[in-house]
């Protein structure tokens, strides 16, 4: 849908208040594609803690590391996706107590039809925009964004909503 950009009342907002629109309403589109493929019902906290635990998972203290958040706070997403059957608790390969959390094949399927999922909205967000030079655009503007702010590495995004 064309814009007047003379009466846009988006054009003007603050940058980080813009920033925080276009997240949230990505995540809000995402979600409800998810959840009409059948894989709803998890927050994009937890696709966050999927993708901290990568192939070979990590334990708790890794984990709560990874996402930027406290031992307590990772130990309870853990415990919630247990539950649902998308990770579970192995003895680390190096002995002791500790143990490794591990994505099971629920969660596998998940992140296939989540990254569809992705790919399909960022295509389309591309046409709108203008077509893949103008989303590499936006990429680039972005990461250049956090490279001012953070540096060449930056913090874990905290999945505090």
């Amino acid at each position: 849908m064309p814009h007047d950009h003379d009466h846009d009342p988006l054009r003007d907002l603050e940058l980080l208040l813009l920033l925080g629109l276009g997240f949230q309403s990505l995540v809000t589109e995402f979600t409800a594609r998810l959840t009409a493929e059948g894989e709803g019902g998890l927050r994009p906290a937890h696709g966050l803690t999927f993708q901290a635990l990568g192939p070979h998972g990590a334990t708790g203290s890794e984990l709560a590391q990874r996402l930027g958040i406290t031992k307590q706070a990772a130990g309870q997403l853990v415990d919630d996706l247990e539950r649902r059957g998308y990770v579970r608790r192995e003895p680390h390969p190096a002995g002791g107590r500790r143990k490794l959390v591990v994505l099971t094949d629920a969660a596998h399927r998940h992140l296939a039809v989540a990254g569809d999922v992705l790919h399909g909205l960022e295509d389309e967000l591309a046409a709108h925009l203008g077509g893949p030079a103008a989303m590499q655009r936006l990429r680039d503007g972005l990461a250049a964004l956090v490279r001012e702010l953070a540096g060449e590495t930056p913090p874990p995004l905290r999945p505090v909503w």
